[in-house]
């Protein structure tokens, strides 16, 4: 396998595997895996074949690519949402917005799913995901020590696991049934939150 860290960049590469990956995101969203292949990724992408092996040592370095930057569609906007809410029922209420309006198209359905996907198949992808959403539960978590300096570590690192659950888990059920009352599963997590019956 050619040594990619020794390869020097240039503006002209970094363009290159930026389209490379952005075809192969949008083929992933639109058919799968099975449609991430060497040839659909280079046509989509206008490209030749070979530049792929040069730029990410063969497909399966794309595919890590192409997962990384799913990951960042997916999760990244979520994440973001909760790091800028300036207390837990604004983060509802953003929650509220972003989970009404994604993944609700075919592709970014199928994007999420093809995550998962990925990561139960390939253990490599397997631990970009894990990672990822290490990283995210330990930014929940610093969000929430700042709200409340008080919690203890335990207490911090277990409410960042069960916000990303549950959103995960909404997301999932969205997915399958597009009825689902987003809204009202926020509305009674606030009341939770707040004490109240």
């Amino acid at each position: 396998m050619t040594n990619l860290a020794d390869r020097p960049n240039s503006p002209r590469g970094d363009r290159r595997r930026r389209e490379l990956v952005d075809a192969g995101t949008a083929l992933l969203g639109l058919e799968g895996w099975p449609g991430v292949s060497t040839r659909a990724v280079a046509e989509r992408a206008g490209t030749n074949p070979g530049l792929i092996h040069y730029h990410f040592g063969g497909l399966a370095g794309l595919h890590t690519a192409i997962f990384r930057q799913a990951v960042d569609l997916i999760v990244g906007p979520m994440v973001a949402e909760l790091m800028a809410a300036p207390d837990e029922r604004a983060a509802l209420e953003a929650m509220r917005e972003l989970l009404v309006r994604a993944p609700a198209d075919e592709a970014g359905s199928r994007l999420a799913a093809e995550l998962i996907v990925g990561a139960m198949r390939d253990p490599a992808l397997g631990a970009v995901l894990r990672d990822e959403l290490r990283q995210a539960r330990a930014h929940i978590a610093d969000r929430l020590a700042a709200l409340h300096p008080d919690w203890p570590r335990g207490r911090l690192s277990g409410a960042a696991t069960l916000i990303t659950a549950a959103i995960d888990g909404v997301m999932l059920h969205r997915m399958i049934d597009g009825e689902l009352p987003v809204g009202d599963a926020l509305s009674a997590a606030a009341d939770l939150l707040e004490g109240r019956p």
